[in-house]
């Protein structure tokens, strides 16, 4: 990876900021692609402490001209940008049209017609199997979209194998399971828990906290943000991945109910309640209930392992959100 040329899209967010610290530190040259705004804020860039070592580049996905501009020079793509908010596609599904598929096109398509891009590596998400029809989920599962979010996804995932297919474009897609760890949404589960939790713990309001939450049924393998980078890192530099999709996760699955139990253990609050409301639901046709990686492929292939464990991951996430709890409202719901 030394002096690589790397474009990293979405590179302000939450796995993107992360990616971009372990590019830098595996002695990439790292051009970030972040959304224009007119702060010039960088997203969660602003406070990485790489944030001086790489070349930031504003602009729009759903921009072809922005895009063929951060593409120009570089030797591999990563492609995070996207909209991700599962319960935001259900209120607006031609932006995650825009964005997820046209915004994948216009990476695509620049990379196809630049001389330089070695590889462009495309991140899909575990959420295009939907619910599982066999456990644990290999690369082979049917595409199930139970949200406009995960049908954007898909749609993208098929148009980039259509481009290795067609034009031999050097493609391959890393699907993570589902990531969490520090700078992490707020519409993320995991955030949700702990920031109620420590809202509760520098104001009890209650005898004891109460966690607002929706399902509590579902099950998902989760991973650590630095791990899910590293997976994106082997993926990309596999020569024989290219033109597949490869999963990244654990292989192993907690149930929201189970994770709430394992925060409060690791946070020392012995007492809790459970609040589960329509709002934070999903619509029933739509909720994915068992997501459990089938991650043998990746190990197979590389020497890529989980070095983070859930409960090491969370008390990462919690001792950082304790110090960032500001930037957050725990009692509101975030779509």
């Amino acid at each position: 990876m030394s002096a690589k040329k790397i474009l990293v899209t979405g590179a302000g967010g939450f796995i993107g900021s992360h990616l971009c610290e372990e590019l830098v530190k595996s002695g990439a040259r790292v051009r970030a692609f972040v959304h224009y705004n007119s702060t010039g804020r960088w997203g969660w860039l602003d406070q990485s402490t790489i944030r001086d070592d790489i070349e930031v580049m504003a602009g729009d996905l759903r921009d072809s001209d922005s895009v063929q501009g951060a593409v120009e020079g570089m030797e591999q793509i990563y492609h995070l940008g996207a909209l991700i908010g599962i319960p935001y596609s259900y209120v607006s599904p031609l932006a995650y049209l825009r964005t997820n598929i046209e915004g994948t096109y216009n990476v695509l398509e620049s990379a196809r017609r630049s001389a330089k891009v070695e590889k462009t590596l495309v991140t899909s998400t575990s959420e295009v199997y939907g619910t599982a029809l066999y456990t644990p989920i290999d690369e082979k599962h049917p595409l199930q979209p139970q949200s406009p979010y995960s049908a954007t996804k898909i749609a993208a995932d098929q148009l980039s194998l259509s481009y290795f297919n067609s034009f031999n474009t050097p493609v391959v897609i890393g699907r993570p399971f589902n990531t969490f760890g520090p700078r992490q949404s707020a519409r993320a589960i995991i955030p949700t828990i702990i920031t109620q939790f420590l809202s509760w713990k520098r104001d009890p309001k209650s005898q004891v906290p109460i966690v607002t939450v929706g399902n509590i049924d579902p099950m998902r393998d989760l991973t650590y943000v630095s791990d899910t980078a590293l997976g994106l890192m082997k993926i990309c530099n596999t020569p024989q991945f290219v033109g597949t999709a490869v999963n990244i996760g654990v292989g192993q699955t907690v149930s929201v109910a189970d994770l709430i139990t394992k925060i409060a253990q690791i946070m020392r609050i012995e007492e809790y309640e459970i609040k589960q409301t329509e709002q934070r639901k999903r619509p029933e046709k739509s909720e994915v209930m068992v997501l459990l990686s089938d991650n043998s492929h990746l190990k197979a292939n590389t020497d890529w392992k989980q070095t983070h464990s859930l409960e090491e991951g969370l008390a990462k996430t919690i001792q950082w959100l304790d110090k960032n709890l500001e930037g957050y409202k725990p009692h509101q719901y975030n779509i």
